[in-house]
This record gives structure tokens, C-alpha cells and sequence, in this order.
């Protein structure tokens, strides 16, 4: 098993939320052989590193994470991409293509943060929705992403999720601690397992 101190990270902010769809993703991406090729020989991992347990458990912490303030957080963990996003995408833009095709950027408030894991790459995402852009640093992401790599590192891969989760809420909770409170769930709190 490779290290995880390999991981790039990526944190991805933009001014306004936008759809992202396979034209315009075609703009920007270069397809990849060689990420289409590492992605379809990899075995499928997300359930192996993220058993039942481990799923509960992760939920558990976006709901307490989700409390008091309406900021909403949606964790995906994949073990690889599908062969035709691995071969066009690179996993900022699936990321990215995650948080459109989720409704993460559907949120009242403008409040969705979406937290994805890729296995197979071992890198770290995450995408916020521009209500949150406008309040936040490239650095509070930064050290939510950099937290995560370490316990990974570690092999401790549900206290890292679960970590960052919580350190994602305090953010949100800054930022939205004076919206209202009695805001419905509107996104699922069960980590999405892909692949």
C-alpha cells in the first residue's frame, strides 16, 4: 500500500456555483491514459477502508457536525473512478462533477461543502459552495485537508474523516451561527461509498 503523504491537495473555490457538465469539462481536461489505466486495474477499496461501523460512524459526525448553524456537508469516498471519468477527469474535476451531479450546490443557503476521497489516487477534495467562498480563506481548507493526509498517513482513515468532518463543522458554525437553526437536512449524512 503506496503512503499517503503523496497526496496533492486540493481545495477548489469558485466565485459562483456552476453546473459542470462533460462539455465543459472537456474545455479544461486533458484526457489521461495513464490515470485510465491506474483506475481500471485498481481494486475496489472503498468498502475495504470503510466498513458498516465505520460508515455509522461518519454519519454520526456529519449530523453532529450539521448541528446549530445550516451549513450541510456531503462526504464521497471512492475507491476509483468509473474507466470514462478516469480517462477525462482528474479528481479536482470529478470532484467537481460530484458536486453538481449531488446537488451539494442545491442548498438554501448556499451552504454546501462537499468532502471527497479518492482511494485509488489518494488525494483529498473539497468543493464549497460560493455562500461559504465568500466568508472563508484558502487557508481554513487547507488545514482541514492537510489534518486529514496526516491521520491517513497514519492508517487511521476513520479518525480522519471523522476529524475533518467535525473540523468542518466549526467552520460552517462560525459562518453560520447567526442563520436560522431550524433548517431541514438536505443532504444525505451517510457517507456515499463509490466503487
Amino acid at each position: 500500500l503506496r503512503r499517503w503523504r503523496s497526496i496533492r491537495v486540493m481545495v477548489t473555490t469558485t466565485e459562483t456555483t456552476e453546473i459542470v457538465t462533460k462539455p465543459k469539462l472537456d474545455e479544461v481536461m486533458q484526457p489521461s491514459f495513464k490515470r485510465w489505466l491506474k483506475h481500471l486495474l485498481h481494486m475496489p477499496a472503498s468498502k475495504r477502508f470503510f466498513n458498516q461501523q465505520d460508515q455509522h460512524a461518519i454519519a454520526q459526525s456529519v449530523a453532529a457536525a450539521e448541528q446549530g448553524h445550516v451549513g450541510e456537508i456531503q462526504v464521497v469516498i471512492e475507491g476509483h473512478m468509473p474507466a470514462r471519468e478516469a480517462y477525462y477527469l482528474d479528481t479536482r474535476g470529478r470532484a467537481k462533477q460530484l458536486f453538481a451531479e449531488l446537488g451539494v450546490w442545491d442548498t438554501e443557503w448556499n451552504s454546501g461543502i462537499l468532502l471527497y476521497l479518492n482511494l485509488c489516487e489518494r488525494k483529498v477534495e473539497i468543493v464549497i459552495d460560493r455562500g461559504i467562498q465568500q466568508a472563508t480563506t484558502q487557508l481554513v481548507w487547507d488545514e482541514v485537508c492537510q489534518s486529514i493526509i496526516a491521520k491517513m498517513a497514519q492508517q487511521q482513515y476513520r479518525q480522519a474523516l471523522l476529524d475533518g468532518v467535525i473540523q468542518i463543522g466549526r467552520i460552517l458554525e462560525r459562518f453560520y451561527a447567526n442563520k436560522i437553526q431550524d433548517q431541514n437536512d438536505e443532504l444525505e449524512n451517510a457517507p456515499i461509498m463509490l466503487n
